[in-house]
This record gives structure tokens, sequence and C-alpha cells, in this order.
């Protein structure tokens, strides 16, 4: 096992449902959504809880997550009405992995553009993760980055994900500056769970071990040359009509009832962006 440098005191204390934060107006909870993608009945029930229970609203973070603020807790834990409430919206599909299903995916991908539609690798990658006891150790903070090969999140800090070269190939992505082997889509979700494994295994125990990939004193795998179809880059989303649909700002990265009873009275699927707003896909890209 690797021996890592002492950047760390403590471990992550990421928030979740079964480890709420505990802020000024009550506890703080993220619920983490597979690319950004939910339902809109899931986001109804979402902000009925937030309505009942919380501060009445929905807050987006730039991870294309979730979080529920102003909750009631007892002895630390939220209180069990409110963890019922949460899991019968569908967003809590597992209690052991909930910290570490993050997994950022292009918004559009599937929709328009792109190189290939990543909704099937992100799908299979969550199930792997949360069919493996082991990753439940990830810390909270390790981020899985799919981009489709528009280059909208190729700039993003990672610890693994990739890059589509074309529909069926894509480059792997090992840290935020490392770049890893060509391989087929098809194998891509395992082959980033096996580099998750070895970083568990290389990263250690104990309150100094390190949260990310970039932290790791000798790299996961052998460094690759970053192939030329990577360099690809574009702006964030713009707010407004765009190619699959339309983003929809919330303001300040909220939504409150009233925004959320708008997106669902209009889409069969919705996609949670990391620019703190809404993609409703249009009829003809769903």
């Amino acid at each position: 096992m690797t021996t890592t440098p002492s950047l760390r005191s403590r471990p992550d204390l990421c928030p979740g449902v079964f480890r709420p934060w505990s802020a000024d107006d009550g506890a703080l909870v993220r619920l983490r959504l597979v690319g950004g993608r939910l339902a809109p009945e899931s986001l109804a029930a979402l902000s009925d809880v937030a309505s009942e229970y919380g501060d009445g609203a929905l807050h987006l973070t730039r991870r294309a997550n979730v979080q529920l603020r102003g909750l009631p807790t007892r002895g630390g834990d939220l209180v069990p009405e409110v963890v019922q409430a949460i899991e019968a919206t569908g967003l809590l599909p597992s209690r052991t992995h909930e910290l570490v299903r993050n997994l950022m995916v292009s918004p559009q991908t599937g929709l328009s553009g792109g190189r290939a539609d990543l909704r099937p690798v992100a799908a299979e990658l969550d199930d792997v993760l949360c069919a493996n006891p082991r990753l439940a150790g990830l810390p909270g903070r390790f981020l899985f980055v799919l981009d489709d090969g528009r280059g909208d999140l190729v700039g993003r800090s990672t610890d693994l994900g990739l890059v589509a070269l074309d529909a069926t190939t894509a480059q792997l992505r090992v840290g935020s500056i490392g770049w890893g082997p060509v391989i087929g889509l098809a194998a891509a979700a395992r082959a980033m769970v096996d580099l998750a494994l070895r970083f568990l295994d290389e990263r250690g125990d104990g309150p100094e071990a390190p949260w990310h990939v970039d932290e790791l004193v000798q790299p996961l795998t052998d460094r690759l040359p970053r192939e030329a179809a990577t360099t690809v880059t574009c702006p964030a989303l713009p707010f407004g009509p765009v190619a699959g649909g339309e983003h929809v700002a919330a303001p300040k990265g909220v939504v409150d009832h009233a925004l959320a009873a708008l997106l669902v009275g209009h889409a069969r699927e919705l996609v949670v962006t990391p620019w703190r707003g809404v993609l409703v896909p249009s009829e003809e890209a769903t």
C-alpha cells in the first residue's frame, strides 16, 4: 500500500440523508442525482418534502445535485418521518452508498449533440458502484465526471471519468490532469469501478487518508498521452432555449415550490445542470 502525505486531518463530512449537516436553520442534506437526471414526479415529491419539513425550497449544487435545508433532527439524525418521506421520492436508491453516488454527466447527452449518449454508461456505473459493499467507503467528495465529447465538463476537476471520442470509445480520466487508456464505452463503467477499488487500496485508512486521486503519492495507473480529440471545450450551457430543450434558471440556485410546479408541468424528464439550472428536454429530444 502506498503511503500518503498528511494532506488531511479528518474524514470528509459531505452531507447526506444519513449524515446531515447541522446548520443554523436546521439540518442540511444532499441528494445525489446521476447525471442530474430526475423524474418530474420525484421533483414534485421532493418539493413537497421541502415545504412540509424544511425551508420550502430545493437548492441546486454545482455538481448537479439537490439539497434540502431546515430539516428537523433528533439526536443529530433526521427524524424518521423525514427519512421516510425522502425515500418515497425514489431519489435515495441506496442507504449504504448514498454519499458516493457522485456522477456528473454532460447534461445534454442523448438529447442533442455530443459524440455519444452516456446515459447508459452512467446508469451502469451507478448500478455497479452501489452493488459493491467496499465502494461505500469512498470519500463523499470523490467525483466521477463523464463528458460526452462536446467539452462542457472536460475542464472540471475529477477523480475518475472519461471523455467520449466517438459513439463507442472514450479516453479515461484518472485524476484532474491524468489520462488513462482508450477503451470501449461498453467496458467503461467497470473500468472506472476497478480504478475506484484501487484508489481505496492505495489511500489507506484513518483521518489523514486522501479524499481524491490527485492526492495519492503514486498514480493509479500509467499516465498516458492525452488524445487530441479530448481537447474539445464549450462554454457553460446558456439559459433559455437550447438544443434539445430549454435551460431554466433557478434564481440563486433555488427552486421554490412555484418553480417546481412549473417544471413538473412541462416535462417527461428533467436534468439538473452544474450551472444551477434545470434542463427541460423537448418532446422531440426525449
